[in-house]
């Protein structure tokens, strides 16, 4: 399936909201758990990227800012996006991740190396409740707590053309449903459980849950690739891009 790139407003542009907003986030210095670890990692780095020079800044969202489909993660890796700058770029999660919306149409390429490598992504926006790598993958409640104010923000800057949104496992639901309460639109109460293949409708956009991309889901076969493109390709005919 071809589909032609949403364009952007020109990124030197000042008065290009996101843009902005993703220049503020990546400046974020507001946990000192996490700016230590990131920062840490990004000096003694792994081996087999001993000759990157390591981002080591709270990773922005990535992807069009007229996107009809957003697709919320966990925290970026250690040696993934805290090393390219670029969201699920650069790690095992991502090879999934990117291979999958390649299949259903929503990427231009099957990789994501770096941050420079001429990915596109068609109609989807990707981005996550917490900015920064975390130890162990885990950010705390506050941390999570704390980044939030990041993701209403930008989810309000995308809600006039936000259709649907996937999110990847229960820590990005728990976190997700409040931001979006936030941003304006109307969460059930009590507020619905995370489960893979969940659908909730918040007034004007459809919420899609889905088992993370982590390495422990995908090597067990908690989540395969025929799961991922089905809710992929569920959530892009619910935001218009099927």
């Amino acid at each position: 399936m071809t589909r032609t790139p949403h364009t952007r407003l020109d990124p030197l542009d000042p008065l290009d909201p996101l843009d902005s907003l993703d220049q503020r986030v990546s400046a974020c210095r507001a946990c000192p758990r996490l700016v230590a670890w990131r920062e840490d990692v990004a000096q003694v780095k792994r081996a087999a990227f001993a000759d990157w020079t390591y981002w080591g800044r709270p990773v922005p969202g990535f992807g069009p800012a007229d996107a009809p489909l957003l697709i919320i993660g966990l925290a970026p890796a250690a040696h993934g996006g805290n090393r390219t700058g670029r969201m699920f770029t650069g790690d095992r999660s991502g090879d999934v991740l990117y291979q999958a919306l390649y299949d259903v149409g929503l990427a231009s390429q099957p990789t994501s190396v770096s941050a420079d490598d001429g990915l596109e992504l068609y109609g989807v926006r990707i981005t996550a409740p917490v900015h920064c790598a975390p130890p162990a993958n885990k950010p705390t409640p506050e941390e999570r707590d704390t980044c939030r104010p990041w993701l209403v923000e930008e989810l309000t800057l995308l809600r006039p053309t936000l259709r649907a949104a996937v999110v990847l496992g229960a820590f990005g639901w728990q976190a997700a449903l409040p931001a979006f309460a936030e941003a304006g639109w109307t969460v059930p109460r009590p507020r619905p459980a995370f489960a893979h293949g969940a659908r909730v409708g918040l007034g004007g956009l459809e919420l899609f849950g889905c088992f993370h991309v982590s390495q422990r889901n995908t090597f067990t076969g908690r989540l395969t690739p025929e799961m991922l493109r089905a809710v992929l390709g569920t959530a892009a005919e619910a935001a218009g891009l099927g």
